[in-house]
């Protein structure tokens, strides 16, 4: 027998919400046993969650526009017809490929797509070779290219199943009431006699594979619970309330039961196989179960894909794999990867996933190729002009994808039929770039399809294009595309008004966009929702509520880390560390390699005290971005200062010089900021100023102004000539600084009543009339101001008091010096000051 075996084994949405209720209750052993002897965790899927393009990342380690499968259906080499997709589509090596050319023998038995069958050593048992006539009485011949080796197809003719052969019997295991159904017309027991006949067919001949031939590695793959899930979830307990008390009493065990009977296959697979061989079991994504399920769909390109969730399912068990271990952070294009490892072979530089080295008691080192690809030799490549499919089983395998929803019933005008297959995929092409977050590629075919004729819906291509917009801050074009959404006749108008708070939201104007999500609460209470609205209060600093309401999202949805990390950001804030900690842990245990995950878990573990480990989160932080990433790399230099340096951080001034670093002066206009930008001028700080705005009786001694900073909020770019240079900003810009530049702000504080009267003045009116709104924006400013200090770790505050720097400067001036890090002429800045010029003093009663 064999060594290093692998068997791979794929059930397409198979979900840990369904499967963990069902282990604890027994009904699954066969997964659990694998569970205890291996290790288990979530798989993240990748958009649009569409199968075919799913399990080819799956077999290949890369994203679908480097595959090219993109769809369901393909258009036909002729170009007279369009077709289910096929390997043709397929434009990388898979994993048996490279196996072949490795003298291993390899096996795969359904795979999607795998027909037309390739060449290697070993057998493929195709996607296509369940299939049946949509008669169930019905049968149908094989299709040839469905079977390789095509001579050894007398092994698989007797082991395929049809509707007809099934009998009440083998429906009582999915509908326990089967017989109070009148069984020749009812719909739903048509659907589940096809869907088990042909995943019976699949286990026969993997089955008859494990036991009669020699393999290296080996693949099965089961439609069966996503089948299943499309077809009957609606029913799946709790009942929904729309949901006919009849059907659901008659159908509410359709889901268990799929899960149920997978485990039964999986059951004989584990006695087929020895103690030598590697397993996993594995989805592509999961399932909504929960009060999210959809009852009627939207006429949107493979609408039941929203039913799809983020994360599926993975496990693994054998002679090198942990025991009894949860592990994190994989994805589907981790897979051809960690198995090329398995098996000590190299992984090619330009696949997009990586080596799953956790799963592994000796991980070992990868090794790398450029690309197997381009590797010469014999790798059992498709004949592309040999490569004729059965217009029957292309039909039946169409019909099939027409039924659960995924494509629409084509149009009998095959050009018109021909044109939407190739709308879909460049628009799937461009949901795989916006999924990548590569903007220009995701946004050009986008553009194209702008240009197609009007008898199409284009509202799903502006909603990818406003999401582009807003992560390119272009939110007056974002408004635009909004607009021509919400006048067209489409299906999606059910998302427009999330879309609009989000361009709110970006634009500044978070109390509008909160007002509009707290409407759709009303109507639609999701987590998404309860989410962006918890962000919402974040963002305006009413952190109590901010943790509320995002508590309630993780109840909603408790899958979705980027909520807990939302919510550990919100406790860091109100100095729950502790609970901070725990929240971000848990994001990470669901998405691993989350970059603001860990660097939230690093402020909480500072904030409790814990730097060492608080510099390790930051670390990871920093190395996980794709890009630099300011925050966690300023928030570990802190760290280590604290660490290595001994030096105290009080109210989050250090002391300590950094090169290149930018001294701003800020405050409320009339809080003292040009005087003090005269006194550095004086002490010996570089100024960055243009002296266009000249002096005057409000201030006889110059503003210091540079005219770039009022365009601060459209334009920081200019940034970098400010390094060891000093400007004065006025407090409601600051936020809009470059986070990537180290800051040390002076900030006035002046009585605000003096502030206001001095501003009256100023602008001509009487101080004796005083603006209540205004004092009290200036007030939610200042606390403003404070928040943003908390939230960035390369800005430090000096708040200077304004009537102490003019009674008494002199301790005022030594603290300014410690801050800054260097030396001062503070006998220069000193002679600065005017008393007289103190004219709206407050008096003290």
């Amino acid at each position: 027998m064999k060594k290093n075996k692998l068997l791979l084994i794929g059930w397409d949405a198979a979900d840990w919400d369904i499967i963990w209720p069902l282990i604890k209750q027994g009904k699954m052993p066969a997964l659990k046993s694998v569970i205890e002897r291996g290790v288990y965790g979530n798989m993240s899927t990748m958009n649009p969650p569409y199968s075919p393009m799913l399990w080819t990342s799956v077999a290949t380690g890369k994203t679908p526009d480097k595959h090219g499968v993109l769809g369901f259906i393909e258009v036909t080499p002729d170009k007279k017809t369009v077709r289910p997709v096929t390997t043709t589509s397929r434009k990388t090596r898979a994993l048996w490929n490279i196996f072949h050319n490795q003298g291993m023998k390899s096996n795969l038995v359904g795979w999607w797509p795998s027909f037309p069958t390739e060449p290697i050593n070993g057998y493929i048992v195709s996607d296509r070779y369940p299939k049946t006539h949509r008669d169930p009485m019905k049968q149908t011949p094989m299709s040839a290219n469905s079977i390789h080796p095509w001579e050894n197809k007398d092994e698989f003719k007797g082991l395929r199943m049809f509707p007809f052969e099934i009998t009440e019997a083998h429906l009582y295991p999915f509908v326990p009431r089967a017989h109070d159904v009148d069984q020749e017309n009812h719909k739903g027991l048509n659907a589940i006699g096809k869907i088990v006949s042909e995943n019976t067919s699949l286990h026969n001949a993997a089955t008859r594979l494990l036991r009669t031939s020699e393999w290296d590695f080996m693949a099965i793959y089961h439609d069966m619970i996503d089948h299943f899930c499309h077809s009957f979830m609606k029913y799946h307990p709790p009942k929904l309330p729309t949901v006919k008390q009849e059907n659901y009493d008659i159908f509410k065990d359709a889901v268990t039961g799929s899960y149920r009977f997978q485990d039964m296959m999986l059951e004989r697979a584990l006695q087929l196989i020895d103690d030598d061989t590697t397993i996993i079991i594995m989805s592509d994504h999961g399932f909504e179960s929960g009060e999210k399920r959809i009852l009627e769909m939207p006429k949107v390109q493979a609408a039941p894909s929203l039913e799809h969730r983020q994360f599926g399912m993975f496990v693994a068990a054998g002679p090198n794999i942990k025991k009894n271990q949860k592990i994190f952070g994989m994805g589907l294009i981790d897979v051809a990867p960690t198995i090329l490892h398995h098996y000590g072979l190299p992984i090619g530089k330009d696949m997009d996933g990586k080596v799953i080295l956790d799963i592994f008691k000796e991980p070992g080192e990868p090794k790398y190729i450029d690309s197997w690809d381009k590797k010469e030799g014999d790798f059992a490549d498709l004949d592309l002009s040999n490569t004729e499919t059965d217009p029957l089983s292309d039909e039946e395998t169409m019909q099939q994808l027409v039924e659960l929803g995924y494509v629409e019933k084509l149009d009998e005008k095959y050009e018109k039929a021909i044109r939407k297959t190739r709308i879909d995929l460049k628009h799937n092409l461009a949901r795989v770039y916006l999924g990548k977050k590569d903007l220009s590629n995701a946004k050009k075919p986008l553009l194209e399809l702008l240009r197609e004729d009007d008898d199409i819906d284009k509202a799903p291509f502006y909603m990818d294009l406003i999401s582009i917009a807003i992560m390119e801050k272009e939110f007056e074009t974002a408004h635009e595309y909004l607009g021509l959404v919400k006048d067209s006749d489409t299906e999606i108008k059910y998302n427009l008004k999330f879309t609009e708070a989000k361009i709110l939201e970006e634009i500044g104007r978070p109390k509008e966009a909160l007002k509009i999500l707290e409407e759709d609460r009303k109507r639609n209470e999701s987590g998404q929702v309860l989410f962006r609205i918890g962000k919402l209060h974040f963002q305006l600093g009413e952190f109590e509520k901010a943790r509320d309401i995002l508590e309630e999202a993780i109840e909603k949805e408790p899958q979705k880390a980027i909520f807990y990390t939302a919510l550990a950001d919100t406790l860091v804030q109100l100095e729950e560390y502790e609970d901070a900690a725990n929240y971000a842990l848990t994001s990470i245990e669901l998405v691993k390699f989350f970059p603001k995950a860990h660097y939230v878990l690093g402020q909480a573990l500072e904030g409790m005290g814990d730097l060492e480990n608080a510099k390790i989160a930051f670390e990871m932080a920093s190395k996980l971005k794709p890009k630099e990433f300011h925050k966690a790399e300023q928030s570990l230099e802190n760290v280590i200062e604290k660490l290595e340096l001994d030096i105290e951080f009080e109210d989050k001034v250090s002391n300590v010089y950094r090169k290149n670093q930018i001294t701003v002066v800020s405050g409320l206009p009339r809080s003292g900021t040009s005087l003090m930008m005269q006194m550095l001028d004086k002490g010996g700080v570089d100024i960055l100023q243009d002296e266009k705005r000249e002096a005057d009786v409000s201030n006889p001694k110059g503003y210091y102004e540079y005219e770039p900073v009022m365009s601060l909020y459209k334009d920081n770019s200019w940034l970098t000539d400010a390094q060891d240079k000093g400007l004065k900003i006025v407090a409601p810009l600051l936020k809009h600084l470059d986070k990537k530049f180290r800051y040390k702000i002076i900030f006035m504080n002046r009585d605000l009543n003096e502030v206001i009267q001095s501003q009256q003045k100023m602008i001509g009116k009487k101080p004796e009339e005083f603006p209540i709104t205004l004092y009290n924006k200036y007030q939610k400013m200042l606390s403003n101001v404070n928040i943003w200090n908390k939230k960035e770790p390369g800005v430090e505050i000096l708040y200077v008091n304004y009537t102490e720097v003019l009674k008494n400067p002199k301790p005022v001036l030594e603290r300014i010096e410690r801050f800054l890090g260097i030396s001062l002429d503070k006998e220069a800045m000193k002679n600065c000051i005017d008393t007289s010029l103190y004219r709206n003093r407050v008096e003290s009663e």
